[in-house]
């Protein structure tokens, strides 16, 4: 029969403190679900570049889709902003493969290679703390302690990669004027200054805030329930649930987030390629042109 600390304490006065000591070292070490601080971090780093550097061919065509009917006037003939047709994926596939080959699809990686480790070590880190504090480890089910921890959690992560998800975009876009990451950096500071980086900032809090409360607390909800199907088996059956919880999770997120994140494109891809400026960041003003570019591109549609 295993004693508790608080038995063998009682029996043994000799043994008083160190049974103390072993708990709080034991406690202080793996705070987190046998994790320790910087453990986290790393593997938050890896998580994010593994993430990014594997989804980023979609990425790229989401942001080409996203770009069409960016510009109120056909100036730019090679770029997508031209057609009126709605935007499918398997044509813009077939296009990017047609003309740029496969190397168009992964244009602007190495921006998300430099911004995406430290914005996702800050991200899993911070999530794990702030779940800690707001109560997320405590036995049972604590959706508000979790959305809260991402919302804080992804708010300081965006502060680290947004400068470099504005480089991304403006690469992935067809025709972009821009040689490379060091070519678009300096010419954005020289031409636009350090608030360019920064025009979808806000954008990006609003649209992810909500994705991350969504995403996190479905993801803790999920994972539960897998979990609680086959408790003899969790060990076992740790990785799928992990993985299903995920991707549950982000289906629903994303579902929820898609218009914001048009909008952070276009802001972020503002007068590139002959595409529309932005007076400021206002994401109502920049919902009310996109609108009024689509309903002035349907009307042209339909005279055509």
């Amino acid at each position: 029969m295993t004693q508790n600390p608080v038995e063998i304490a009682a029996s043994s006065p000799s043994h008083h403190h160190f049974t103390i000591s072993a708990d709080v070292t034991t406690a202080a070490e793996v705070p987190h679900d046998g994790l320790g601080f910087w453990q986290f971090m790393v593997a938050g780093s890896i998580a994010g570049m593994v993430e990014h550097m594997a989804m980023f061919p979609v990425d790229t065509l989401k942001t080409r889709m996203q770009m069409v009917g960016a510009s109120s006037a056909a100036s730019c003939s090679s770029c997508p902003t031209k057609s009126h047709r709605q935007p499918q994926f398997g044509r813009f596939l077939a296009s990017i493969m047609r003309t740029e080959g496969p190397l168009g699809l992964y244009r602007g990686i190495g921006a998300m290679g430099l911004g995406a480790g430290p914005a996702h070590a800050v991200y899993f880190s911070v999530y794990e703390v702030c779940k800690e504090k707001f109560g997320g480890n405590l036995p049972g089910h604590h959706p508000l302690a979790h959305a809260a921890s991402g919302i804080v959690a992804t708010t300081a992560s965006d502060a680290v990669l947004t400068p470099m998800d504005v480089v991304k975009q403006r690469l992935q876009l067809r025709s972009s004027p821009y040689s490379g990451v060091k070519d678009c950096v300096a010419r954005m500071l020289k031409e636009e200054g350090l608030r360019a980086f920064y025009a979808s900032y806000r954008t990006t809090i609003v649209m992810n805030a909500p994705f991350t409360a969504v995403h996190f607390a479905t993801y803790e909800a999920v994972k539960k329930v897998l979990s609680e199907v086959s408790p003899d088996n969790a060990r076992e059956e740790r990785l799928l649930v992990h993985i299903t919880a995920g991707g549950a999770a982000g289906a629903l997120a994303g579902a929820v987030t898609t218009p914001l994140d048009v909008v952070k494109t276009r802001l972020q891809c503002q007068g590139v390629c002959g595409a529309d400026t932005f007076s400021s960041g206002s994401i109502r003003m920049a919902l009310k042109q996109i609108c009024l570019n689509k309903l002035v591109h349907g009307r042209s549609a339909c005279m055509t």
